[in-house]
Order: structure tokens, then C-alpha cells, then sequence
């Protein structure tokens, strides 16, 4: 059989054309997703329905092709699993059990007490496993240990990560603390999920971006490269895909200093700046604005072709800049598919 276009991408490959596929491309703008998610009745009882989580995740696969499925989980299922309280409120995203101190940190549950509590995500890594199609590549993932961190810390998303920076600054001990435990668990967490099928494993740092100097290098960077060398170990071979969001120049040397195999980019940097500095050190994977999924039209399709030329000459995987929106038009992502893979 010839090896998965993704796959074939993420070992430097140049492809005549990018393989696709799409953040959050299994959520709430697909008419068929929000029937699915009604019928488990909330958020996080679709997540832990393996059966339910395998069809969201396979509906975009049935409707567009992808050439990746990315499995349908959210990165808050670990830090339940750890012993974090967890609920979403309605219109306004996921709630925690805050972690401030000492005490807090030493409730915690170990790194292999996680393990029941995210069997139901296992299990639909191993029905997607069999039920997708053999071309379609099936990427596991879980949130870096920042990110994670500061809903932890925060008890919710925050616009600046503000109780994680403060925490950093007033108990360094506490914070690296819960950076160990979420790097140890994410290790374990992944490495379930490969054994249950996973081929190509993301992490997800969705506030990289408010880290700066050595804090970027010490809870970026470093926890990134001991979750990849972990399961590099473990599993010689498997790719790996990081996407420190919004690092900048951050970017650059990324591949080298973590032993990621592609690095998502998102779109505020240009696919021409990407090109010249990160793409040189391996493949880079995005960086559409999400906006086009929404607007559509002939912007769509330059600024699609924009991207697709700018990467041209090294290997690329063709993705968003971040995650597609609620408000997204269905048939725009039709249109930037057919843009991708017909020129």
C-alpha cells in the first residue's frame, strides 16, 4: 500500500500537492456534528461516548475526504483525570477546580492513575482505528503542559494566562510542579492513545504565545521536548506535530531544539515568512486565517493559493492558522479543498 500522504509529508517529503485537513474540522459548524452532540445531551458526555466521539470525528472525513482525522477529544479530559473538577457552562467554555498552591497540586492524582478515566477516549482511538479509511491518517493529541496549566491555574481560559504568569512568579516550585505532572501524564496519555491506533500524535500549546524569553524556553520548549523524546523512545518512528501558537519568532529552530517532525504555524505570520524560516528545519503544517471559512469567495481562494505557493518548495501539510469557528460555512471548506487539490 502507498504510504498515507500525511505520513509521507512528515518525513520531509515534498508533495506535488499538500495534503489537508483541518483544526476542529469535527465541530459545532457541521449540521451533522450538532445533531450528534445533541443526542449525548452535553460536551463532555460526547467526549466519553467512544461511540458517539468515533462519528463526530469520522463525519468530516465522510463529507470532505480529509487526508488526517483528528481524534475528537478536549485537552481538559486530562486534568479531570488527574483529579480536576471539570464542567462546561453553557455559551461560556470550561470551568476547573483551581490549583493556587502546594495543597492543591499534592490532591493531584500520579501520571498511571489516569488511565480509567480516559478509557473511553482510548476506545475510539481504537474504533477509528478500524473504521476509517486506509488513506486517511488518525491523529491522536493532547494540550501542552502550559496551556493545560493555565486553565488549571486559572480555573478557566483567561485572555492573558494571568493567574499562570503570577503563580510562575510568586511559587516557582508549585508551578513547575503542575509543568512535571502534566508533562509525565501527557506522555502516558499519548502513548495509550498510539497503542490504541494513533499514527501521528499533535501538541496543542494554544498560549505559547504569552511566554517570553526563558519562559518560552523553559515551559514551551522544554516540556515539548521531553514529551517527543519520551515517545520517540517508545515508539521509534512515530511523527509528531507541535504548534506553539502565536511564538513568532519563536518559530524558528523549533524542529531542532523539541525533535518535532512538523510545526503548525498559525496565520500571524505570513506562509512567506514561515517559508523562509521555520520550513527550512522540516515540515510546517498551516496556516489559513480561519476567517476565509467564514467569508468565502474569490479572498478565499487566493489566500488559499497564497499558502499552498508560499510552501511549495519543502514539505507542507495544508491546515488553518487555528482552529475553524461555529460560524464557518460549510461550503466554504468545500472550496478551499478543491482549491488545495486542484490548483
Amino acid at each position: 500500500m502507498t504510504e498515507k500522504t500525511i505520513l509521507r509529508a512528515l518525513k520531509g517529503e515534498v508533495l506535488p500537492t499538500p495534503p489537508i485537513w483541518m483544526m476542529r474540522q469535527a465541530g459545532r459548524y457541521l449540521p451533522e456534528y450538532r445533531a450528534t452532540r445533541a443526542e449525548a445531551g452535553d460536551f463532555l458526555s460526547l467526549c466519553y461516548n467512544s461511540d458517539l466521539a468515533a462519528e463526530v470525528t469520522l463525519q468530516p472525513i465522510r463529507r470532505y475526504g480529509f487526508d488526517a482525522a483528528i481524534l475528537f477529544a478536549d485537552i481538559l479530559l486530562l486534568p479531570q483525570a488527574l483529579g480536576a473538577d471539570l464542567w462546561f457552562e453553557t455559551g461560556e467554555g470550561p470551568r476547573l477546580s483551581t490549583i493556587t498552591g502546594p495543597e492543591g497540586l499534592a490532591k493531584l492524582k500520579g501520571r498511571d492513575d489516569i488511565h480509567d478515566h480516559l478509557a473511553p477516549v482510548y476506545e475510539t482511538v481504537r474504533i477509528l482505528s478500524r473504521e476509517l479509511p486506509k488513506e486517511t491518517t488518525l491523529i491522536g493529541f493532547a494540550g501542552a503542559p502550559w496551556t493545560v496549566a493555565t486553565y488549571m491555574i486559572a480555573g478557566r481560559g483567561t485572555k492573558d494566562q494571568g493567574p499562570a504568569h503570577a503563580l510562575k512568579a510568586e511559587d516557582r516550585a508549585t508551578f513547575q510542579g503542575i509543568i512535571d505532572l502534566l508533562t509525565e501524564a501527557t506522555i502516558e496519555y499519548l502513548a495509550k492513545q498510539v497503542e490504541a491506533g494513533a499514527e501521528v500524535v499533535k501538541i496543542f500549546d494554544s498560549w505559547a504565545g504569552s511566554l517570553k524569553g526563558q519562559d518560552f524556553e523553559d515551559f514551551a520548549v522544554e516540556p515539548a521536548r521531553r514529551i517527543i523524546a519520551a515517545m520517540k523512545a517508545r515508539f521509534p518512528g512515530l511523527p509528531v506535530i507541535a504548534f506553539p501558537r502565536e511564538a513568532g519568532d519563536g518559530y524558528i529552530g523549533f524542529h531542532e531544539k523539541t525533535g518535532a517532525d512538523c510545526v503548525a504555524i498559525d496565520n500571524s505570520v505570513t506562509p512567506e515568512w514561515a517559508a523562509a524560516n521555520v520550513q527550512k528545519s522540516g515540515c510546517v503544517q498551516g496556516n489559513l486565517d480561519p476567517r476565509h471559512m467564514v467569508t468565502g469567495g474569490e479572498e478565499l481562494v487566493a489566500a488559499t493559493r497564497r499558502v499552498v505557493e508560499a510552501f511549495k518548495n519543502g514539505p507542507h501539510i495544508f491546515n488553518l492558522g487555528h482552529g475553524i469557528t461555529p460560524d464557518a460555512d460549510p461550503e466554504n471548506v468545500a472550496l478551499m479543498i478543491e482549491t488545495v487539490r486542484k490548483g
